[in-house]
């Protein structure tokens, strides 16, 4: 699992997730990018498992509606771990309020074990 295309199809899987609309989409993007009993960790969040992975997403679609989340740069990754950029983006008008970069550790299956988030940009009262 060293190959650039394995850490590009992981964060694509992880952008899918991300972005995806209703729960039932979400439940299954999840399941497609994180083991079972994945984790992810930044400022705001601890959780782990496809439920609480779900709830996060969920959480932020709560508080950004009409945003999406796309990718800054290219992938980095080597020996099962990669990071990228990524920004939450306004459907309406383009801006950009949140950003960060996340580095991400793969399983064997090349799905998600654990994501360690990094906020660069927050709104204030965020």
């Amino acid at each position: 699992m060293t190959g650039t295309r394995t850490y590009e199809t992981a964060v694509a899987r992880y952008f899918e997730a991300w972005n995806a609309s209703g729960a039932e989409e979400l439940g299954k993007a999840v399941a497609a990018a994180w083991v079972e009993d994945g984790a992810y960790t930044d400022p705001l969040a601890e959780v782990a498992g496809h439920d609480g992975v779900a709830a996060v997403i969920g959480a932020a679609h709560e508080q950004f509606p009409g945003f999406f989340f796309r990718p800054l740069g290219a992938v980095d990754g080597h020996h099962g771990i990669a990071r990228f950029g990524w920004e939450l983006v306004s459907e309406a008008d383009g801006s950009a309020p949140v950003a960060g970069f996340d580095v991400i550790e793969l399983a064997e299956d090349g799905r998600i074990r654990a994501v360690h988030g990094f906020l660069d940009r927050v709104p204030d009262g965020a």
